[in-house]
């Protein structure tokens, strides 16, 4: 781990991370020392930044250590982490607080074979709450996933919906559904998480062809849907085989969209 640029694992008692989960976070994978899409998550990580009003540190500075930790780690899934910084007792954050940032190193996970061939999908209880000023913002309070992700230990991933009934995202992921030739995925301009993968497939299916819906989406219509299909910047496209009693038994409508996650792209290139 790196933590403002020094080696080390410790953060102090009164970061605002940690002490009310004040700050945004992107995860990206590292393949043959090739950081995957890292432009891309940095874009995210300064807009999430700037709704949260967090200075982001700027993108050479992040490049430079992340290029100084692959030589060691070649093969591994790197978090980036930014938090506000030190904060005395309160919810008010100083004026001049300084941002602290993190860059965690993992594993790539090791899923199982199905999950390439489609995996199951459970709904979960839990329903996401709406927070328009929070939405799609991958901050820190990530509660609501940690409790559904403790529902689906009999799936490979869990369905969320909002309060209202509508499809809204995977646990760890975002949701597409396939239609004829629309791509559709939910809008998460009330809650949810936008990820890189997901811009990356929707302005893909525009360069085809496909006609893209972002808009509010029912449970039965992605029943309904002929496909469906998950993405995730660490396990890149799962096809869903299955969602409770619905089954889709062809899952070739996604493998166009496999091109995607057999790119290696990188601020390298």
């Amino acid at each position: 781990m790196l933590v403002n640029g020094v080696p080390g694992n410790t953060l102090s008692i009164r970061d605002r991370g940690f002490l009310y989960g004040d700050g945004v976070f992107r995860t990206l994978c590292v393949r043959e020392g090739r950081p995957q899409h890292w432009p891309l998550h940095y874009q995210k990580l300064q807009n999430d930044c700037e709704k949260l009003g967090i200075n982001c540190p700027d993108f050479a500075c992040l490049s430079a250590e992340l290029a100084g930790l692959m030589p060691a780690h070649p093969n591994a899934v790197y978090k980036m982490i930014v938090t506000r910084g030190l904060s005395v007792r309160g919810y008010a954050p100083a004026p001049d607080a300084e941002p602290t940032h993190v860059w965690d190193i993992s594993a790539i996970p090791a899923y199982p074979d199905n999950c390439r061939t489609g995996v199951t999908l459970r709904l979960c209880a839990l329903r996401l709450a709406a927070q328009p000023r929070l939405a799609g913002i991958k901050h820190l309070n990530r509660l609501e996933n940690v409790l559904a992700a403790a529902e689906c230990t009999d799936a490979d991933e869990g369905l969320l919906l909002d309060t209202e009934g509508r499809v809204i995202e995977g646990v760890r992921s975002n949701v597409f559904l396939m239609a004829g030739d629309r791509l559709i995925t939910p809008d998460l301009s009330r809650c949810g998480v936008a990820g890189v993968q997901r811009d990356r497939v929707i302005a893909y299916a525009r360069e085809i062809g496909l006609s893209v819906e972002v808009r509010d989406v029912e449970l039965a219509e992605l029943c309904a849907a002929d496909a469906v299909f998950l993405t995730n910047s660490v396990f890149g496209l799962w096809p869903v085989a299955q969602f409770e009693q619905c089954r889709w038994l062809d899952l070739s409508r996604t493998v166009q969209f496999q091109v995607l996650f057999e790119q290696d792209e990188s601020w390298l290139n």
